[in-house]
């Protein structure tokens, strides 16, 4: 990128290096703090770092558009690239998508978001998360594969309809799917991805084209009634794509979020007892998660012309990575940003969930789930405690964020 190098050049940020991985946001605070833009050759992307520029990228779909979104950082082997073209035909609808299309699709998919679905599905995350806790045993535990884990899968593939007995292969497909589009893998770790990829999305085709021959009480139906009303408006195709996105999207990134909430709670003992001795402050901590470590502390978008950004010029098509995670430490916006705090006053003004057209539809499940888990945890374990000096294993990609395990210690 020739332009680059009359801009700021930042050759050490790297969000797939071992140190950003294992805790990026001193590396978000160094940059934040030096510059609004910068362009970093290791992931060939300008970087916006500050609050207010974040949210005015979020907000402004013309000039960043969301089109590279779900795209592979680097470019995919020869093998892979033949596996994906010939079996696996997602194509951009919601994350990925500008307006039209994406206006049109959101709609509907709202529709299937309602708040009488996410009503209907609360008791079901209760009993689910119970069924889990219940399972547990007393000693050291990892809760990720006991608890974060399962319970988001279960419920975001019931809400689409999925049947369970498919539950433990459809995860199995998932796996190392972030790596694929976010992060660097290896040519064979690209081929087994990619092949995992044409089979779920052969499974979510066949899914969909039951559903349209025999609706039944679930998302992917609300969606082909709307089809069946109006088959210009939404097609199967489009169906097919927001089933096999939201089955990915819906758990790996509530897992995530979850897990961190656990892990950041019990690191600051005093809140966690706060938050057993009073319930009534989860929402509230889950908001505090959400800003202080989300499972999403970045997002990419790519210039449709020549922006300024803070004074700094970035070109047209320039691949841009958001740092949600710097904005949302952005001492501009919250008082002593870099504090745990679930008392904190101003935060549910965070850009954890994105903001404009482009808003986590999911955002009000993901919150339940959190919110959920954590009250049958301070319910069930209010003496539970992290086991100490840890490593904690986080996926290396350039958006999302949460340990692989999580382990506790588990109370008699």
């Amino acid at each position: 990128m020739s332009n680059a190098r009359s801009c700021p050049i930042n050759h050490d940020f790297n969000p797939l290096g071992d140190a950003y991985v294992a805790d990026p946001y001193p590396i978000h605070s160094a940059v934040r703090e030096e510059t609004p833009a910068f362009y970093a050759p290791a992931i060939d992307m300008w970087v916006i770092t500050r609050f207010d520029d974040v949210q005015s990228a979020l907000m402004d779909p013309k000039a960043f558009s969301a089109a590279v979104g779900q795209r592979p950082v680097f470019p995919l082997s020869d093998e892979a690239q033949s596996i994906i073209k010939a079996g696996f035909h997602a194509y951009p609808v919601m994350s990925d998508c500008d307006p039209p299309r994406h206006t049109r699709i959101r709609r509907h998919n709202q529709k299937g978001f309602s708040a009488r679905r996410i009503s209907v599905l609360e008791p079901k995350v209760w009993a689910k998360a119970t069924e889990l806790v219940d399972a547990i045993a007393p000693g050291v535990v990892d809760l990720v594969s006991a608890l974060t884990y399962p319970l988001p899968a279960y419920m975001i593939f019931t809400f689409i309809g999925f049947p369970d007995e498919d539950m433990d292969m459809l995860k199995s497909w998932c796996g190392n799917r972030i790596a694929f589009s976010w992060g660097r893998p290896t040519a064979d770790e690209q081929r087994d991805i990619a092949t995992n990829m044409v089979n779920y999305w052969s499974y979510v085709e066949e899914f969909v084209a039951k559903r349209a021959a025999e609706p039944v009480d679930d998302f992917t139906s609300d969606l082909i009634r709307i089809h069946q009303q109006d088959p210009r408006s939404l097609s199967i195709p489009d169906i097919t794509n927001v089933a096999y996105g939201l089955s990915f999207a819906g758990h790996e990134t509530t897992t995530s979020f979850t897990g961190n909430a656990v892990r950041r709670l019990l690191a600051n003992r005093s809140q966690w007892d706060d938050l057993c001795a009073d319930r009534s402050l989860i929402p509230q901590a889950v908001e505090e998660v959400l800003r202080f470590d989300s499972s999403i502390p970045a997002w990419r978008r790519i210039t449709t012309r020549a922006v300024t950004v803070g004074g700094v010029e970035i070109p047209a098509e320039a691949k841009v990575l958001l740092l949600l995670g710097a904005a949302n430490r952005d001492p501009k916006h919250f008082e002593e940003p870099e504090t745990f705090d679930i008392h904190r006053g101003d935060v549910r003004k965070h850009l954890a969930f994105g903001q404009g057209i482009h808003y986590c539809i999911g955002a009000a499940l993901a919150r339940m789930e959190a919110r959920i888990a954590l009250d049958l945890l301070a319910q069930r374990a209010p003496r539970m405690r992290m086991v100490e000096e840890q490593d904690f294993d986080f996926p290396a990609n350039v958006s999302f964020r949460g340990p692989r395990k999580l382990l506790v210690h588990w109370p008699e």
